[in-house]
């Protein structure tokens, strides 16, 4: 556990990144060039989304051809380069693997439409029931019906996305081996980390059958035992070959019992799981595109669960904030004017002492916060323009959606990297494919010349490479009941030592009186994102603003 535990992981959305040939889309050789960027942050290993050949529906979560680099990001010899200089400087690969669902444009999907037997049975092909309604009632994630129709023929396809995504049966173990193959192939290119896109959505029934409600929609085919089976095999027949190799699952709407078992190393399925529950805790009534306060006390809880139970039974988390998905958390959880800084520091403080491997997203480290749009026709994403739409259809009206959207959309993180404070943000030299705002007082020039969040990372992963209690250790919150400090310990089994973190979630001072075990002790300060220095605890503590200290005791 402890190299895991010493790791951290970066995040680049290619797209985003930085434009290389000025077409207003980031690219593989535009990765290259800013390698010595991501080399003073003193990462371990990045995580690219998907740059394989895809008609782009889904953000290249659809996948045409799972061994071809897409044309718009560069080339095979552009990503061998990748991989060799990234190895270098020490820096590892992860890449995204979407096997869950394939694009309709793959040729398995397009022989399977020709009639090709052995394709058609790498899919979900059901007929129509007696009387004439689709195969089952379940709905797609993106909206709509999970059926369409497979071409002329009197048959339907299940597509839990997107209907150019369509899901694949691994009941099949002709599509397994398929999908091993494509592990393979990147292993053998140097690649030892994978990243596996909502892989336990992989294990539906291959008897399919109504569903009651949404609730239990979800369970018919999310989390089901067998999806353990198909991790243990894809382990040994793959990326379980290499003792180096680093995992990840996204695991959607998961339990703690399933996670534990997904990344516990005795049972040889993944090195870490990827869970959402924190993240939604700014949803009114578990709807997303909603609009209010986040539940401090509500996300301190599942911190609390999560992190104890998983440790309790040998599970590991990605711990992280943000990613191309996500609003930023910043503008979520933080305070983006007068205590900008100090809350971008807060915040990675909270999640980096935690037990597990931290993830920091693309501009993250430079406090990057929500663009501020103006109106929809800003926005690419599909999920959000979706979303516009429904909810003037629900009555509001344009104002009101606008701000839901402006809060929730995934566009908010897929934003151009902020290189510099030019109007295209050094991203590129043309109009980019999405506008960056901000970057006149956001951008990584005026940041490494003179910001402090920047070097706060930094500092944060150098102390989770040199410190045990991080890396290995035992996790234990406390001052659970109060309203605006979360804090936890970290401890080993054969230390007295321990290591005390404080993080206040709001912009007024705050006061909590500590545990007796703690009170007189002396302590020695770790990092701290205000004046601090060594001392001793006292009866009570009191953090200013947004503040953030990491203390060692005996």
């Amino acid at each position: 556990m402890s190299d895991l535990g010493k790791k951290v992981i970066y995040q680049i959305y290619p797209k985003s990144f930085y434009d290389s040939n000025g077409d207003g889309v980031g690219d593989i050789p535009g990765i290259i060039k800013k390698i010595d960027y991501l080399k003073k942050l003193n990462i371990d290993m990045i995580w690219f989304n998907p740059f394989f050949v895809s008609p782009q529906n889904d953000n290249g979560y659809d996948i045409a051809d799972y061994y071809k680099i897409d044309p718009r990001f560069g080339t095979m010899a552009d990503f061998e380069e990748l991989v060799a200089k990234l190895k270098e400087n020490n820096i590892g690969v992860m890449l995204d693997m979407v096997l869950n669902h394939c694009s309709t444009e793959n040729e398995w999907f397009k022989k399977a439409l020709a009639g090709d037997e052995k394709y058609r049975k790498f899919f979900y092909l059901r007929k129509a029931k007696a009387d004439g309604s689709l195969p089952t009632n379940w709905q797609s994630k993106f909206g709509g019906s999970a059926w369409a129709k497979f071409g002329d023929t009197d048959y339907y396809y299940l597509h839990l996305y997107d209907p150019t995504q369509a899901d694949l049966d691994w009941h099949n173990p002709e599509v397994r081996k398929e999908l091993f193959k494509v592990i393979n192939f990147w292993r053998s290119k140097g690649v030892q980390g994978f990243r596996f896109d909502v892989i336990n959505v992989t294990g539906k029934s291959e008897n399919l059958v109504d569903s009651t409600d949404p609730v239990e929609e979800k369970s018919l085919y999310t989390d089901t035992p067998i999806v353990h089976q198909y991790l243990k095999e894809m382990n040994k027949e793959s990326f379980g070959q290499d003792p180096d190799s680093v995992t990840v699952g996204e695991m959607s709407s998961t339990t703690i019992p399933n996670s534990i078992e997904y990344s516990n190393p005795n049972e040889h399925e993944l090195s870490m799981v990827f869970t959402f529950h924190h993240l939604k805790v700014d949803y009114k009534n578990g709807e997303k595109w909603s609009k209010m306060p986040f539940d401090f006390m509500k996300l301190k809880q599942l911190f609390t669960e999560w992190q104890e139970k998983m440790d309790q039974g040998g599970g590991w988390n990605a711990l992280f904030w943000d990613n191309h998905d996500q609003p930023w958390a910043l503008t979520r959880f933080g305070n983006t004017g007068e205590f900008h800084e100090k809350s971008a520091e807060m915040l990675a403080t909270a999640t980096h002492f935690m037990r597990g491997t931290p993830y920091i997203y693309m501009g993250e480290e430079l406090g990057m916060i929500d663009p501020d749009y103006h109106t929809i026709d800003d926005y690419v994403d599909i999920e959000s323009k979706n979303a516009y739409k429904e909810l003037l259809e629900k009555g509001m009206s344009e104002k009101e959606a606008f701000e839901i959207i402006k809060d929730k959309s995934r566009d908010n993180s897929r934003t151009p990297m902020h290189w510099d404070s030019s109007e295209y943000a050094g991203f590129s030299k043309v109009n980019p494919w999405l506008m960056p705002t901000d970057q006149e007082r956001i951008n990584v020039k005026d940041e490494l010349d003179h910001g402090e969040i920047f070097n706060y990372y930094q500092k944060l992963i150098k102390i989770r490479k040199n410190e045990k209690l991080i890396s290995d250790g035992h996790i234990k919150m406390f001052l659970k009941d109060d309203p605006q400090i979360f804090a936890y310990e970290r401890h080993l089994d054969d230390s007295n030592e321990k290591l005390l973190i404080f993080t206040n979630f709001y912009e007024k001072e705050h006061s909590a009186i500590l545990p007796e075990e703690y009170q007189g002790k002396d302590y020695e300060l770790l990092l701290g994102n205000y004046d601090h220095g060594n001392g001793k605890l006292e009866k009570e503590i009191s953090l200013k603003p947004y503040e953030a200290l990491a203390i060692k005791i005996k």
